[in-house]
């Protein structure tokens, strides 16, 4: 009997609160491990325009349902891969998350609020915090934590360190995990 050969699978993926560094930490990342990168909100918008209006022209169940293509597909490739902050809600993203190398990205009120204040627009670009700001961030953080934390494999705090630096640490922690595997 031919064993089937394993399909291929993320390297490491990227989870964590709106505003934690996955885009800029996972392209980092990828570009210092030699992988390609996937950001699973920019497929979305590739395939169906920006987040923004599909939540306003769909609604938020639509942008969950091509959010999920876009995952379930990602999770197939060897790469690096920053899943969008609300991707975990979705059960089977979650069953898809075990046995992989799930690496979460946090950051306190403090370092989101000078992110927010160094990006124009950046509250806009996120249909969930455009009607409270900061403290609907704060609410959706403190709501979606334990579920982040029960996925994670390891966690890195980008608060107040560049991501240059946060990269370089989870490049190396994955080259070393990589090493014992």
């Amino acid at each position: 009997m031919v064993k089937p050969l394993p399909r291929p699978r993320a390297i490491a993926v990227l989870i964590g609160a709106p505003g934690s560094g996955k885009t800029k930490t996972g392209k980092r990342v990828a570009k210092a491990l030699g992988v390609p990168f996937i950001d699973t909100d920019k497929v979305v918008v590739a395939e169906h325009g920006p987040i923004t209006e599909i939540f306003e022209r769909e609604g938020e169940a639509a942008f969950r349902a091509y959010e999920r293509t876009a995952v379930a597909r990602a999770l197939r490739e060897r790469a690096i891969v920053s899943l969008g902050g609300g991707a975990v809600l979705d059960a089977a993203t979650q069953r898809d998350l075990v046995g992989l190398t799930v690496v979460q990205l946090t950051v306190t009120r403090e370092g989101i609020e000078e992110r927010l204040a160094e990006e124009p627009g950046a509250v806009e670009k996120r249909p969930l915090l455009r009607d409270g700001g900061v403290d609907a961030w704060e609410r959706l953080v403190a709501a979606r934590r334990p579920l982040y934390e029960s996925l994670a494999t390891v966690s890195f705090d980008t608060s107040h360190r560049p991501f240059e630096a946060i990269a370089a640490d989870v490049a190396a922690w994955l080259r070393d995990r990589m090493e014992d595997e």
